[in-house]
């Protein structure tokens, strides 16, 4: 259940369950998450209590014949978060009217913040199913730099000065682009239907697409780097606990949140060589591992190394064509995103080529 909609019982449970489950194991990262709940908890009892107590002395202010009746009583105004607003049924038709017709005029008046800018954000039952810099993007890196010395005090030759080399990656953003033709019975679905279906359709084969981008970024860059690219160290051989560690090691000092992402067949070679040779330690080396069917080999390394320039916002926009096919009663739906991706950081990944995992 939503905080924002429990009462003060259903707070109380839901606080003893966090207590209970931080008396047990938990990661550093859970406890960060549970934190952020019990402030939540806190903030929805304070909102609670604080009408809890209006309610009392209203109630004891008519009790004393307090307050004059002047008609019909005015319904309470209700006041929602934009979360609440945007999971409501009428956001909901809204935000499907603004996908068929581009006006979001009904949208932004349903909403409680930034009313009249910025992205209309999405219903959170589209936002779960697909889990910002203008024009031409140049980001400058590092290729090689002399190291730092030490000056004891009173040499009078002091150290030498730095010999840095640096390259610029330019960034062209191109459309990423899918597009399909619809029938009028299909426009005429109930809005939650319509949603899910152009969110399956188009935006979420977009944003597969964006991700197969960003692993042929890596793949397909340089083994070193030169004054356009950024290189991305290369180890050749099978997918294997030996070729995994010698990845780890080629990686720089930088790349902290490391991955390794890998086809399911691969992932499941790795898995049944270590259980074959009765492996005793993690054949993936600690790392956290990310399916990608389609990719060659394995990358190591932090995904923070690749940006993503997106100079229209990272939300796919679509274009209705209800003209150029009408004599066949269908409708053209085009979904765009406009990107451009490329690796910006110098030793944040390792490439294993190797076709196949091995033992």
């Amino acid at each position: 259940m939503d905080i924002s909609t429990m009462n003060l019982e259903q707070l109380r449970e839901y606080r003893g369950r966090l207590a209970e489950e931080l008396r047990g194991n938990v990661t550093a990262d859970r406890i960060n998450e549970i934190n952020g709940l019990l402030d939540q908890i806190e903030e929805r009892e304070a909102q609670l209590n604080a009408l809890n107590e209006t309610r009392a002395r209203v109630a004891a202010a008519v009790a004393a014949g307090e307050g004059t009746t002047v008609g019909a009583p005015t319904p309470a105004t209700e006041t929602r978060s934009n979360r609440e607003i945007r999971n409501s049924q009428e956001y909901i038709e809204a935000f499907a009217e603004y996908i068929r017709t581009g006006d979001a005029t009904e949208c932004r008046s349903l909403l409680t913040e930034n009313v009249t800018g910025g992205v209309v954000p999405v219903p959170e039952l589209v936002e779960s199913r697909v889990r910002q810099v203008r024009g031409n993007l140049k980001v400058g890196f590092e290729i090689s730099a002399t190291d730092a010395a030490v000056h004891t005090e009173g040499d009078k030759t002091g150290p030498a000065e730095e010999v840095l080399t640096l390259g610029i990656v330019t960034m062209v953003p191109a459309n990423i682009k899918k597009w399909i033709t619809v029938s009028d019975e299909v426009l005429a679905l109930g809005a939650e239907e319509f949603l899910a279906y152009i969110y399956d359709e188009l935006t979420y084969k977009i944003i597969q697409k964006a991700a197969d981008l960003v692993v042929a970024a890596i793949t397909n860059a340089p083994a070193t780097s030169d004054a356009t690219h950024v290189g991305v160290e290369q180890i050749t051989g099978p997918v294997s606990a030996a070729t995994i560690i010698d990845a780890v090691a080629a990686i720089g000092d930088s790349a902290r949140d490391n991955v390794l992402i890998a086809s399911g067949a691969t992932i499941a070679a790795v898995r049944k060589a270590a259980l074959t040779a009765s492996y005793a330690f993690d054949p993936f080396d600690g790392l956290t591992v990310i399916k990608k069917d389609g990719v060659t080999g394995a990358i190591v390394g932090d995904l923070s190394g690749v940006q993503v320039n997106m100079p229209e916002g990272d939300a796919v926009t679509f274009k209705f064509d209800d003209l150029s096919m009408a004599e066949h009663d269908l409708v053209k739906i085009v979904g765009r995103l406009y990107a451009a991706i490329a690796v910006v950081g110098p030793k944040m990944f390792a490439y294993i080529t190797g076709t196949q995992a091995s033992e």
